[in-house]
């Protein structure tokens, strides 16, 4: 695909609020849209990898949000999820855990409208931004989520529903003591291992070694995945995942980017 999905949707300058647009003292922040914890999770003893950020919406996305959201919107909040119902059609599903402004999960969706993208992530302004993506350039394969990716797994899907994830560019937690809130746990891959079909594709990119190493190690350790690289180690970035400004970046500094795909193994 072509570089036609602008990573900037909001041309103009985003005009600021008007007054009347202010919300109550307690009043949702987008009525129909996002909920601030969808699940309760806070309730939920448990070490997270994530932090929720509700920084600074545009006026585009924040159009996107309050008119897309009921449509191509999901709050995680533990009920049972029909992902048939949810897409309309029985195509492929990819989860998709972390897309950040969306740009790049967009551009994989218009390069393979047969497969959809389940996307979630925390990020208010990046969820507007990947509605407003999916919607100017119509594609109809997105669905966001919103809220804890464990909860989604571990709740609301059923087993062999998934034929893929995605996480790209995790938090590293580079700190020793934080390593403990890293996604990538054998504990999880345990979780992941039980909704994917046979045969679907995990694939990790990270430009924290560190934390690469960790993935390879784990993944390679787990009883349900396979390298897809022959002799093992990292693979090459494949050309399906987009190279991101992020990405380009941290290459031109210098950064190791590594790429993992791991297959799920048949059912013993």
């Amino acid at each position: 695909m072509s570089d036609s999905i602008d990573s900037s949707p909001d041309s103009a300058p985003a005009p600021e609020p008007t007054p009347a647009a202010v919300r109550a003292k307690g009043a949702p922040r987008f009525p129909g849209g996002p909920q601030a914890d969808p699940a309760g999770s806070h309730f939920e003893r448990r070490i997270r990898s994530f932090q929720p950020r509700r920084s600074r919406v545009t006026a585009g996305q924040d159009d996107a949000l309050r008119r897309l959201w009921p449509k191509w919107g999901l709050d995680i909040d533990g009920r049972a999820l029909r992902l048939g119902e949810l897409f309309g059609d029985d195509l492929p599903v990819v989860l998709e855990i972390g897309f950040g402004m969306g740009e790049a999960t967009a551009r994989m969706a218009a390069d393979d409208p047969r497969t959809n993208i389940l996307a979630v992530d925390v990020h208010t302004p990046g969820q507007g931004n990947l509605l407003n993506l999916a919607d100017q350039h119509g594609l109809t394969n997105i669905r966001v989520a919103n809220g804890d990716a464990v909860i989604l797994l571990r709740e609301m899907l059923t087993p062999d529903s998934l034929d893929g994830l995605r996480v790209y560019f995790p938090d590293p937690w580079p700190k020793k003591r934080h390593h403990k809130r890293r996604l990538i746990q054998p504990e999880f891959l345990d979780l992941v291992a039980d909704r994917l079909r046979p045969g679907g594709v995990v694939h990790c990119a990270t430009d924290w070694e560190p934390y690469a190493e960790q993935m390879l190690d784990v993944l390679s350790t787990h009883p349900e995945f396979e390298n897809t690289r022959a002799g093992g180690g990292y693979a090459p970035r494949p050309e399906f995942r987009p190279l991101t400004r992020f990405e380009g970046q941290g290459l031109e500094k210098g950064h190791v980017v590594n790429d993992l795909l791991f297959r799920r193994v048949q059912h013993s």
